[in-house]
């Protein structure tokens, strides 16, 4: 698996840290567990760290020098992609490893598969997580990644063998914008881990946290970026709390307290006399996310763009019910009226109006958490996740004189024995 500049090790919630970590490390531990050896090979960023970590039973995460040792910006990284494709091709020859699939998560990391196919023949699957294209489309001038994304995009769709699109709005964006082979696209899902993520408890979580036990609690969690609509959020409450909902609005994300999205959306707290009913409580450890997910009455995510969207997912994991806007996956992921509401995005009224319709009707946020942790059971596992991910690297990547030799409803299959290095 290639992740150029989303490692495993990151802590999700920063800037340029979220959903693809987790896909990565959480795809890359469910596919061990079933019986293959995983490499990760990402950006070599932080000069303390050796080259190779073993992260589990036949996981190791292997960095790769591609500029300096220092973390850069997603969007500054394109000119290192071919000292990455050039210096983890030399590491792969120096230790004779030999991988049946490559995976490349983004499209830098794709630009590395392309090469990788080309000097040693070997196939590989794409996951795009985000489409420069349709990035452009919603983003314009904000859009900060070079004009070349888009060719490297196209080339490497064109030379995969197979591509992973995420819901089927990815699946669509892929056919309309891209011209991708039907043949070639796959929808496999992200997926979500229901032992870091499963109901608390709403009266003892708040009781941890210090929430207002009496309060209808509206979570907002992920990157503090300005396409996941977080200013969305904020006026939607601040025309509950004047329709006189007694409401609590708590953003779990974002970085240092002098972040500029973060100042700016704390001046808007300001600006709409709503800071008493706002809580910013910053970067939080993975395993306290439980604890805020149960404490909410809702969880909300209205980005203008969202290629998937993972956060849905954890709430729904811990029973509490999703009010998302109806874009990409969230409008997947959600299942309207029964594991939560969809509205479109930058329509803060209509939130509101969420807001006092769900605060009323609490026997319906009930039954939707229920329900969505039902859907989240049964479509969204990682176990499931990885199981579809190799039956479909079987399927459309491995020799037919690999395949042929065992069923292929038989996973995990066969796959390389790749040796361990010692850290």
């Amino acid at each position: 698996m290639i992740s150029d500049h989303a490692s495993p090790l990151a802590a999700p919630g920063s800037i340029d840290n979220g959903g693809q970590n987790i896909y990565v490390k959480e795809l890359a531990i469910e596919l061990a567990e079933q019986g293959c050896s995983v490499d990760i090979y990402t950006r070599w960023e932080n000069i303390a760290l050796p080259q190779v970590l073993k992260l589990g039973k036949n996981i190791r995460l292997i960095h790769i020098k591609a500029g300096p040792k220092k973390c850069i910006p997603k969007e500054q990284l394109v000119p290192y992609r071919e000292a990455f494709a050039d210096n983890m091709i030399t590491f792969m020859k120096i230790y004779g490893i030999r991988y049946d699939v490559v995976h490349a998560n983004f499209f830098i990391s794709a630009y590395v598969a392309m090469r990788i196919k080309e000097r040693m023949c070997i196939p590989y699957v794409i996951t795009f997580h985000a489409l420069g294209k349709v990035r452009r489309l919603h983003q314009g001038n904000n859009d900060l990644f070079p004009p070349e994304r888009i060719h490297i995009e196209q080339q490497a769709i064109n030379l995969a063998d197979a591509i992973v699109a995420e819901c089927p709005q990815d699946r669509q964006d892929l056919l309309e914008h891209y011209d991708a082979p039907a043949e070639k696209i796959t929808v496999i899902p992200c997926g979500v881990n229901t032992k870091t993520f499963f109901n608390t408890g709403k009266k003892s979580s708040r009781v941890r946290l210090h929430i207002s036990a009496d309060d209808f609690v509206i979570l907002q969690l992920g990157r503090m970026v300005p396409r996941k609509g977080i200013e969305n959020v904020i006026r939607a409450t601040a025309i509950a709390v004047k329709r006189g909902i007694k409401c609590q609005l708590v953003i779990v994300g974002g970085t240092a307290d002098n972040d500029a999205e973060h100042l700016r959306l704390k001046k808007l707290c300001e600006d709409l006399y709503i800071t008493d009913v706002v809580s910013f409580v910053g970067q939080q450890e993975q395993m306290e996310l439980k604890y805020y997910y149960s404490a909410a009455d809702v969880f909300v995510s209205t980005p203008w763009y969202e290629p998937f969207g993972i956060t849905p997912l954890e709430a729904m994991a811990c029973k509490t019910p999703v009010i998302g806007s109806r874009v990409g996956g969230i409008q997947f992921s959600v299942k309207e009226l029964e594991t939560g509401l969809l509205v479109d995005p930058e329509q803060p009224v209509a939130l509101a109006d969420t807001f006092e319709y769900l605060s009323r009707n609490t026997h319906l946020l009930e039954r939707m958490g229920e329900r969505g942790l039902e859907r989240v059971k049964s479509l969204f596992t990682w176990r499931r996740i990885a199981q579809e991910m190799l039956l479909m690297y079987e399927l459309k990547c491995v020799p037919a004189s690999v395949t042929t030799s065992y069923q292929m409803s038989n996973l995990p299959g066969h796959y390389s024995s790749i040796p361990l290095l010692k850290s």
